[in-house]
């Protein structure tokens, strides 16, 4: 199975890893500065101190995905779809509940639903990565040193979308 370097997929899995952590830190700073810098642009201060509240929030949301879209990846190289649509299905219902919970019966109101979605967000990946790390055995060996190595191609693939958007 892929020519003997099964090994390697868990290797692959930690390079986009440390590239999306490398860029999720400065993006994760707009976040805590955004009510200040939409003041800087002219933003009116009740909307910017909104947007910042609501920003700061979604904070765990940026890492949710650093980590949902790699597992992901890794997972549905190894054919395991089915157990990502577990995942997928088990946040969706949990997502549902905890919004109507927070936002209907106890009236939090968005400072009842973003953690919701948190929580939700993050749903799929504990399980992903307990998946990964505990059922993963001839792929995944543990963190490895040689994801640091050859991470120009890594970044220069997540950049292209980037540029291409842009």
């Amino acid at each position: 199975m892929w020519a003997g370097q099964c090994q390697m997929l868990g290797v692959y899995l930690q390079r986009p890893w440390i590239v999306l952590m490398l860029t999720s830190i400065p993006l994760a700073l707009v976040f805590i500065f955004t009510s200040p810098i939409l003041k800087a642009l002219g933003q009116d201060n009740t909307v910017s101190d909104v947007a910042g509240t609501l920003a700061r929030y979604l904070i765990p949301v940026i890492f949710s995905y650093m980590c949902s879209f790699t597992c992901q990846m890794f997972l549905q190289a190894q054919s395991k779809n089915k157990v990502i649509g577990y995942f997928a299905a088990f946040s969706l219902a949990v997502d549902i509940f905890l919004c109507w919970l927070l936002t209907v019966k106890y009236k939090f109101g968005t400072g009842g639903a973003l953690p919701a979605t948190v929580v939700a967000c993050w749903i799929p990946n504990v399980g992903q990565l307990i998946l990964i790390f505990c059922g993963s055995p001839d792929t995944w060996k543990g963190f490895s040193s040689l994801a640091f190595k050859d991470l120009w191609p890594v970044i220069k693939l997540s950049a292209s979308p980037g540029v291409m958007l842009w």
